[in-house]
């Protein structure tokens, strides 16, 4: 089942950027999972609450208006920095909304991933009413909310699947 909007705005409000910059700088000295969230800008709340779910999980997550070395305004050398920090990291995550899917840097992005043979992963969400990342994002394995009898989480289903596995750094 998609993420729900709401849970995330939820998770986000326990952020801490502190926190985070701290984990950064811990995650570039240790052997920890790397991500490039693919997201809008427009969907800062739902990218903290992201970034607290992964790192639950043992995964770091870049986003690029974190990312000091960035320029104010997007221009080539934005799009070099992106097209680097899409290689160095260990995988492509793309936050699927309707912002992020009417953004012009995103499908950019999820094409310069999938023609770099990265691990691409949707991570669909639902407002209530719509639910984001269909069409051609099925082709990639997604990281849904799932449940069992004991359990209640993220967990990564591979494309075409029902069936997953509780999202960890081991399972990306």
């Amino acid at each position: 089942m998609p993420i729900s909007k709401q849970n995330l705005i939820s998770k986000a409000t326990i952020f801490n950027q502190a926190i985070y910059e701290n984990k950064q700088l811990l995650a570039s000295l240790s052997r920890r999972k790397s991500a490039f969230l693919c997201h809008s800008h427009k969907d800062e709340a739902l990218v903290k609450g992201m970034l607290v779910l992964f790192q639950e999980a043992g995964v770091d997550l870049y986003i690029d208006w974190n990312d000091h070395t960035m320029p104010d305004a997007p221009n080539a050398e934005t799009a070099r920095k992106i097209q680097e920090k899409i290689r160095r990291c260990d995988l492509f995550l793309f936050l699927a909304t309707a912002n992020s899917k009417a953004s012009r840097w995103c499908p950019w992005e999820i094409g310069y991933a999938d023609s770099s043979k990265k691990g691409i992963y949707i991570i669909p969400t639902s407002d209530g009413s719509d639910t984001y990342g269909n069409e051609y994002l099925e082709l990639y394995a997604k990281i849904d909310e799932g449940s069992d009898n004991t359990k209640r989480g993220l967990a990564v289903f591979e494309a075409g699947k029902s069936n997953g596995q509780w999202l960890s750094s081991s399972t990306l």
